[in-house]
């Protein structure tokens, strides 16, 4: 008796995967890989180091699978030993920056969206984030569930009473079912009556009007407490888990301000440690006295020309 061949897809998975069929997915081009005009470090660089700095987060690479949506990115996965899989687009190219809701920029976000949908079918959970997000610790303990939540996804404001619709898919968890499945389905089968309308926002929609509780989904918004980004500026170092460049419209801004946030977190677990509150500041008063960066750049991005 014959096996059915394996495809690449389902290999890059199994490699991936943790025993319970759980990975990490992030997606990148030529443009995140390599340095923004010729001035290190890429948006790679930095998200690979925030794994490195981060609290309990370098055995997640492990589980990381990097999809390269062009042939640089790929080669540059592939030189870092990371786990790579190339997901190929038949005449479109993706190689440079897509600003922020360009055309093209809108295309590669419903490609991602088609991409997730398929590692769904095939069984797997997964968290999906974007490689300009920080993991400066372990979230899976923030992530736990009784295994009745389909979906935890991060949002732009906690605190604010829009926050149920504020949903942003650059961060979230996944978990593999029917109810899921047929969630991207329905997803994607939008996109072409929402002309110049992201994923995102599309999303956003059909939490609004009522799809998530047809489809049965459970769903939990994760707290900008932990899973920070630049809409917000919650600044309890002691809790956050990631840092997402939300809020900016360019690879370069982002780039910088990030940059400026790792700086600050290293330097920020350096104090702790030398003064006795473990890596975490530990009670020690270090948290109090740590002063987040403005992310100047990325304010500035806004005033940039297309």
């Amino acid at each position: 008796m014959q096996s059915t061949p394996t495809d690449e897809l389902v290999l890059a998975l199994q490699k991936a995967s943790m025993p319970n069929k759980t990975l990490i997915i992030t997606i990148v081009n030529k443009a995140y890989v390599e340095p923004h005009r010729n001035n290190f470090p890429s948006m790679l660089d930095l998200f690979l180091e925030s794994f490195w700095l981060g609290e309990d987060t370098r055995s997640l690479l492990d589980h990381l699978l990097l999809v390269a949506v062009d042939r640089t990115a790929y080669d540059r996965c592939k030189f870092r030993r990371l786990r790579c899989y190339r997901l190929e687009t038949d005449g479109v190219d993706f190689t440079g920056e897509r600003v922020y809701m360009s055309d093209d920029f809108i295309k590669m976000m419903w490609r991602r969206t088609v991409f997730l949908l398929d590692v769904l079918q095939r069984g797997y959970n997964f968290i999906f984030t974007d490689t300009d997000i920080l993991w400066l610790r372990n979230p899976f303990p923030r992530l736990r569930t009784n295994e009745t939540e389909d979906l935890l996804i991060s949002n732009d404001a906690s605190d604010s009473p829009l926050a149920e619709y504020l949903i942003n898919t650059g961060f979230y968890y996944v978990r593999s079912n029917n109810k899921t499945i047929s969630l991207f389905e329905k997803w994607h089968s939008m996109k072409d009556n929402s002309t110049g309308m992201k994923e995102q926002d599309v999303l956003v929609r059909m939490r609004a009007t009522g799809v998530f509780g047809q489809l049965g989904l459970n769903v939990r918004i994760l707290d900008t407490l932990y899973f920070n980004g630049f809409c917000n500026n919650r600044t309890d170092v002691g809790l956050v888990v990631t840092v997402h460049a939300n809020c900016c419209r360019s690879i370069s801004a982002k780039v910088e301000d990030l940059a400026a946030i790792l700086g600050g977190w290293r330097r920020f677990r350096a104090v702790a440690s030398s003064t006795g509150g473990g890596e975490n500041g530990g009670g020690n008063g270090t948290e109090g006295l740590f002063q987040w960066t403005t992310h100047v750049a990325c304010w500035n991005s806004w005033k940039e020309p297309n």
